[in-house]
C-alpha cells in the first residue's frame, strides 16, 4: 500500500516538474511578417523608442525611452491583435542586451532611419513564437 502511495506521490511530481523540464510553448501573434528579404535577417530600418515598455513575457523585449532598436521584420496585425515589430536594442549602454531579438508594439517607438523597405511578406511559424520559460524568466 505504501510503495502504491509513494508512486502516486512521484508521479504527481513528474508531472508538475514537466513544464518546467520542456518549456513553455506559447501561441503565435500573428501569420504573416513583412521582412527585407524571405530569411528576415537584414535590417528593415532603426527606431527610436518613445516610451519605456515592460516584456509580458519572454517572446518580447524591454525597451527604454529613446533607447535605439533595429527592427528585422513587421507583424502583419490580424483582427483585434496589436501590431508588432522584431528587433534587438542597440547601444553601448544596451550592451548586455545587444544581438536579443524580441517583439514590441509599434505603436511605441519613430522610425529615425529606413534602411531598406519590407516588401517580402513571409509566413509565420510557430518557431518564430516559441520560447522556453522557467519560472518567469527565459531560457
Amino acid at each position: 500500500m505504501t510503495q502504491r502511495v509513494y508512486l502516486v506521490i512521484l508521479l504527481l511530481c513528474l508531472r508538475l516538474m514537466y513544464p518546467l523540464v520542456t518549456g513553455i510553448f506559447m501561441d503565435k501573434l500573428a501569420s504573416k511578417k513583412l521582412c527585407a528579404d524571405d530569411d528576415c535577417v537584414y535590417t528593415i530600418s532603426l527606431v527610436r523608442a518613445e516610451e519605456d515598455y515592460n516584456a509580458p513575457d519572454c517572446r518580447f523585449i524591454n525597451i527604454k525611452k529613446g533607447q535605439l532598436i533595429y527592427v528585422y521584420s513587421k507583424l502583419v496585425k490580424e483582427k483585434e491583435s496589436g501590431e508588432f515589430w522584431a528587433g534587438s536594442v542597440y547601444g553601448e549602454e544596451y550592451e548586455d542586451h545587444m544581438g536579443t531579438v524580441g517583439y514590441f508594439p509599434s505603436s511605441l517607438v519613430s522610425e529615425q532611419h529606413v534602411y531598406q523597405e519590407a516588401n517580402k511578406t513571409v509566413p509565420t511559424t510557430v518557431r518564430n513564437f516559441e520560447r522556453r520559460s522557467l519560472a518567469n524568466n527565459c531560457m
